[in-house]
């Protein structure tokens, strides 16, 4: 077990500073509040959802270097909440001397798909075939080697769905370049899975990893409706998955939580789709299926406590509620076996996340 820095772990009563307003730092900041520490929120957005669960909401951009150096002020750790927040900003709080976590290395990998699969696959954690693309010819190139059908993504951004393209005919090549804007992408060979289980792991300050029982997705339209966990699979599988997640983490020297999906190949295989330096919507079942959730789990690492169990007392099938699926809450307010989480946004656009149910079997 490595030293802890000088002034960790944190006691209750510390200030969390976290980059990013949404669901998910809501989330992560009644987690803290419930630990006794003080939440700041740094989102663009005014009065957005994590703000009306904290103490304090710096309104400014993600890169703004002023209200950097305020967050950084204010609070003894800072965290973030999506990974599509400026590694620049991170690194900016750690060179004026804020503990952030995860650090801006993890972030950078994470931000990069073509970085991040050929990092996965130097620790031993395998990916599908794939190859950088920048230009039409390079696309061209990167079909004949890995055969149709195919997915083009933006190595950049993009998420649920979003900026990516599938294209099984080479004659579709061009539209789909011109799908994602012409964007530097990944082509991704096609992957004959049985299904996607994701991995929700944690990594302390001490180098201590704690790995959840995996959970088994289901997505619609390319976002993700269903999670149940404990996911059906045999000890082999979980073992392996437990592998792959303790050398990703450690090969990041990573403190926090990370959600990692995986494809199920069969006869014990697992390929890595992607990975999320932050708490993760596949483990949201852990808030009403373990005693120790992601989101405290998190708070725990980057404060520097111990880790906490990750062990199930439940099994829990959570469901994402879109759009004016959240008007659904009357209904499952009175399910006994349900306990929704909505995450008090305004505008229920179609498509958007406004909430999750998770419901007990």
């Amino acid at each position: 077990m490595r030293p802890l820095p000088e002034k960790l772990p944190l006691a209750p009563g510390s200030t969390l500073g976290i980059l990013g307003g949404g669901q998910l730092g809501r989330m992560l900041s009644q987690a803290a509040s419930r630990l006794g520490f003080d939440v700041v929120i740094l989102d663009p957005q005014p009065d957005c959802p994590a703000a009306r669960v904290s103490r304090a909401q710096i309104t400014a951009p993600y890169d703004d270097p002023d209200a950097l150096q305020a967050l950084g002020r204010l609070c003894d750790v800072v965290t973030f909440e999506f990974e599509n927040v400026p590694a620049a900003s991170v690194e900016t709080l750690a060179e004026a001397g804020a503990l952030v976590a995860p650090g801006p290395t993890a972030l950078a990998v994470a931000q990069d798909r073509v970085d991040e699969k050929t990092y996965l696959n130097a620790v031993g954690a395998p990916t599908v075939a794939f190859a950088a693309v920048t230009t039409l010819d390079d696309l061209t190139a990167a079909i004949d080697a890995l055969g149709l059908p195919a997915l083009l993504k933006t190595r950049r951004e993009g998420y649920d769905g979003k900026g990516q393209a599938w294209i099984r005919d080479a004659a579709d090549a061009e539209a789909a370049f011109d799908a994602i804007g012409r964007r530097p992408a990944v082509l991704e060979a096609a992957a004959v899975f049985q299904r996607e289980l994701s991995v929700i792991a944690a990594r302390g300050r001490d180098g201590a990893v704690a790995v959840y029982p995996l959970g088994e997705n289901v997505h619609q339209n390319g976002v993700l409706k269903t999670t149940t966990a404990p996911a059906a699979v045999d000890p082999a599988t979980q073992g392996r998955a437990e592998q792959i997640a303790a050398a990703v983490l450690d090969g990041l020297d990573y403190i926090g939580v990370m959600g990692i999906e995986l494809f199920d190949m069969g006869s014990g295989e697992l390929l890595v789709n992607e990975v999320a330096p932050r708490v993760h919507n596949t483990g949201h079942w852990t808030q009403d299926g373990c005693i120790c959730d992601q989101f405290e789990q998190h708070v725990r690492a980057v404060v520097g406590w111990p880790l906490g169990p990750t062990q199930a007392h439940a099994r829990v099938e959570m469901t994402n509620l879109l759009g004016d699926e959240v008007e659904q809450w009357r209904t499952l307010a009175a399910e006994p076996n349900a306990r929704p989480h909505l995450y008090g946004k305004h505008d229920a656009r179609p498509g958007r996340k406004m909430a999750h149910v998770n419901r007990i079997l």
